[in-house]
């Protein structure tokens, strides 16, 4: 029998490999970011048997702390993990509370948002820039585009900021103007998305922009170190020559507390901060205020398409998300049709917790 309340019996940690369709390049501020990262994931199993698992982001906590332990101690419907010491199981909680109450994650978190989440392609980088001896030059983004449009995807985050390491400074400047022009003139239908990761001054990317204005970018993210005065700056100029472009931030080490107050005095549109190191736990505590002051979210997602099916379920469940950054590739062990788009959405539907059946023993390797 089955209980509406089970104890934990074990806590196993093992790693799971991720394989992008290609190496992926560079960006502003670091070098390659290679072939696909091999995560570490935890795996809960009850007292009656059921499962419930998840990506582990930063050290293990003290898996003493939570075996024998009964779920409700650990976590609540209502809230997320109770003690901060237990977050290091985020995720793995969430989904398994979903499959104790035969619900998905989406429907946990309230169900305030659509279940057919828009995902944009986040994976295109500083490609041109390679191989070193040879560069490859703008068509290689082209090619990049249009085989993730054959997996799914229809809108596109593109690497700015060149000249911050690896370019010289207008000559870098020129080349992500170049690109940014030559996505929208293969894909003029296409959401265009650009990310600087800080690799620009606010000058600098005004005058960026003011070569790109008419793309008619969706949202610009992380132009330049945050700082209160240079984003109302940013957003005044935009508020003339481009209205519909959001400003994007709180990716990078944020401070979410200084972040607030800029983004509800309406110089951020879009908070960034990521589904597993801010935690699913922390953004269901902050949604509601960002509701209230008219700040929308999306949380960050790079790195992991397990990530992608995390935020999606954040964003059907808490709402207040108009999109989520899409990693192209293959988890071993896990069905491609669960983390991928289709035509540009991610369908969820109700399948306990996060949808996310467990891999089997060939595919989770233990730690250590």
């Amino acid at each position: 029998m089955t209980s509406a309340d089970p104890r934990i019996s074990s806590v196993r940690l093992a790693r799971l490999g991720t394989r992008y369709p290609r190496t992926v390049g560079r960006n502003a501020r670091l070098g390659s970011h290679g072939g696909g990262p091999d995560s570490d994931v935890a795996v809960l199993v009850t007292d009656d048997g059921r499962t419930g698992w998840g990506l582990v982001e930063g050290p293990p906590g003290d898996v003493s702390r939570v075996v024998g332990r009964r779920l409700s101690e650990l976590v609540d419907p209502a809230v997320g993990v109770l003690d901060p010491s237990d977050r290091w199981l985020d995720i793995a909680l969430h989904d398994l509370l979903g499959v104790v109450h035969g619900a998905p994650v989406h429907a946990l978190l309230g169900s305030r948002g659509t279940t057919d989440v828009e995902v944009y392609d986040g994976a295109l980088y500083f490609d041109d820039l390679d191989p070193q001896e040879s560069p490859r030059g703008v068509d290689v983004l082209l090619d990049e585009c249009r085989a993730d449009a054959a997996l799914g995807f229809r809108d596109f985050k593109l690497k700015i900021g060149r000249g911050n390491r690896w370019m010289d400074r207008a000559a870098g400047d020129a080349r992500d103007v170049d690109v940014t022009r030559a996505v929208r003139d293969a894909f003029p239908d296409a959401r265009i998305l650009v990310d600087a990761n800080d690799g620009y001054d606010l000058d600098g990317f005004l005058a960026y922009l003011d070569a790109v204005v008419d793309v008619g970018l969706y949202w610009v993210e992380e132009p330049f170190l945050d700082d209160p005065g240079d984003l109302k700056a940013l957003r005044a100029w935009l508020d003339e020559r481009s209205p519909g472009t959001r400003v994007a931030e709180g990716e990078t080490s944020p401070d979410v507390d200084a972040l607030l107050p800029v983004a509800a005095g309406g110089a951020i549109d879009v908070l960034l901060m990521d589904v597993m190191s801010f935690g699913l736990t922390a953004w269901r505590g902050l949604m509601p205020q960002l509701v209230e002051a008219g700040v929308h979210a999306s949380p960050h997602a790079w790195g992991r398409p397990l990530k992608t099916r995390y935020a999606a379920h954040l964003a059907a469940g808490l709402g207040n998300v108009d999109v989520v950054e899409g990693v192209p590739g293959e988890v071993a062990g896990v069905d491609p049709a669960l983390l991928l788009p289709r035509d540009g959405v991610l369908r969820l539907d109700d399948a306990p917790g996060f949808g996310l059946p467990l891999p089997d023993d060939a595919h989770l390797r233990p730690v250590g």
